[in-house]
């Protein structure tokens, strides 16, 4: 019956698009011959009103001649390109617009609010470690339709499981669902490091051979293995330049040098979003010279924003003019940018007006993950969700009590300390890459 439904689907959506087409490019004729008629006749007009007033014979000839040649050239059949290209390309915008809002529009707010979390299958279940996706799963998806859910190494036992895993909780999902993984490479590969695929290496050493290349090669490498087994997004590249000696991000980063980096960057996320998996920069605004750990508590860097500017966010720039869908903002707190300790994570200075506004992301944030210390020390569950998302994310990735969050951020729209337009405004970003799928190349 599913297929049934997916095929009567993929007809209308062909149809739809044809007839679209036809429409656009009939429009595209009718306007250009209106123009052309208009101007032949204003031409034809013109010139016959000056042949009356010209004393001069010769000249009056001359134009009559010129008059000949442009009746006869109106008589020849007009090559007319087909307006393809800028035509299709607002055909699949327009299209994939029409899609996303239909598939918002049918969502009550309760599924609106799931569909902006990442969570553990754990924590989706209540219980203590998933290896499979049965009734259960089936049961919590149909009470919390979640945007998303991330694995680990616990959940990953063999190549069957978990390509069965992946696909079950696909189908049990009420709307497509993003099954997410950190697979960076190197020591940051939960999927290699179970056995079920060769380890592309570090980044650190990809950075050393200075061949942007590799990065793409190593994109492209991941993102396939990772396609095979069900999953469609990984929180990687790192997009941290580091200083020498930082031991927080290490060899996970490409490297100290910023052009490298940005070049890195940039064609791993190529390489990984060409064969079908979303790529994630992190962690934004950069963490690459911090000395403390936000998995521990609090970590602050003195930063301006110049500094950032010269530094971190040309590579973050470039993974965005590479076309990156995701961007994961850290917990760091960089006074010097906001005026307080906020975390990046929790600010709309960050966020909004600066990764937004400054450098033109227009994809999704998400935040890292908030049972980190340094939100849980300081915010509840359902107080870090809220403010993440008045700051301008997202998606909430890993709340330290997911059905605190949740029901904080239900509460939230409720009492209009959110409203529904803003959530909206968050998963129209989301299905724009969820649903882009169906419209065809």
């Amino acid at each position: 019956m599913a297929n049934t439904e997916e095929l009567s689907d993929e007809i209308d959506r062909r149809e739809y698009r044809h007839r679209r087409r036809m429409r656009n490019q009939i429009i595209s004729y009718i306007v250009l011959g209106v123009f052309l008629v208009v101007l032949i006749l204003g031409g034809f007009i013109g010139v016959n009103k000056l042949i009356s007033g010209m004393k001069d014979k010769k000249q009056a000839e001359e134009l009559q001649k010129q008059l000949e040649e442009l009746s006869q050239a109106e008589q020849e059949p007009q090559v007319v390109e087909a307006p393809t290209e800028s035509v299709e390309e607002f055909e699949e915008i327009d299209q994939l617009e029409e899609i996303v809002n239909s598939s918002i529009a049918e969502m009550p707010l309760e599924d609106k609010v799931a569909g902006l979390f990442i969570i553990t299958p754990e924590a989706l279940t209540d219980t203590d470690v998933v290896i499979r996706a049965g009734e259960t799963t089936k049961e919590k998806l149909g009470q919390h339709a979640v945007g998303g859910l991330i694995y680990f190494s616990q959940n990953i036992k063999s190549a069957d499981q978990l390509t069965e895993m992946l696909s079950n909780t696909r189908s049990w999902s009420k709307y497509s669902i993003f099954l997410a993984v950190d697979e960076e490479g190197g020591q940051v590969s939960r999927v290699a490091e179970s056995g079920l695929a060769e380890n592309v290496g570090s980044m650190a050493d990809i950075g050393a051979t200075g061949d942007a290349a590799k990065a793409q090669e190593a994109g492209a490498a991941i993102g396939s293995y990772l396609s095979e087994f069900g999953f469609n997004l990984n929180f990687a590249p790192v997009a941290d330049v580091t200083t020498e000696g930082n031991t927080i991000i290490g060899d996970r980063s490409f490297g100290s040098d910023t052009n490298m980096t940005a070049s890195m960057v940039s064609s791993m996320v190529q390489g990984m979003q060409g064969v079908g998996v979303s790529a994630c920069l992190k962690h934004f605004p950069g963490i690459g010279d911090t000395v403390e750990d936000t998995h521990e508590g609090m970590a602050a860097t003195d930063k301006t924003l110049e500094d950032f500017m010269a530094v971190d966010f040309p590579v973050y720039q470039a993974g965005i003019n590479a076309g990156a869908d995701f961007i994961m903002v850290g917990h760091l707190s960089a006074p010097n940018v906001t005026g307080d300790n906020t975390p990046a994570s929790l600010s709309g200075k960050m966020i909004t007006e600066i990764l937004r506004g400054q450098l033109g992301f227009q994809g999704i944030v998400i935040t890292d993950a908030m049972n980190m210390s340094a939100i849980t020390e300081y915010y509840t569950a359902d107080q870090a969700a809220v403010m993440a998302l008045q700051a301008g994310a997202d998606m909430i990735l890993m709340p330290e009590d997911f059905e605190t969050a949740y029901n904080g951020v239900l509460e939230a729209v409720r009492n209009g300390t959110l409203t529904e337009e803003r959530i909206d405004e968050s998963l129209k970003r989301i299905f724009r890459v969820k649903r882009r799928d169906r419209v065809e190349e």
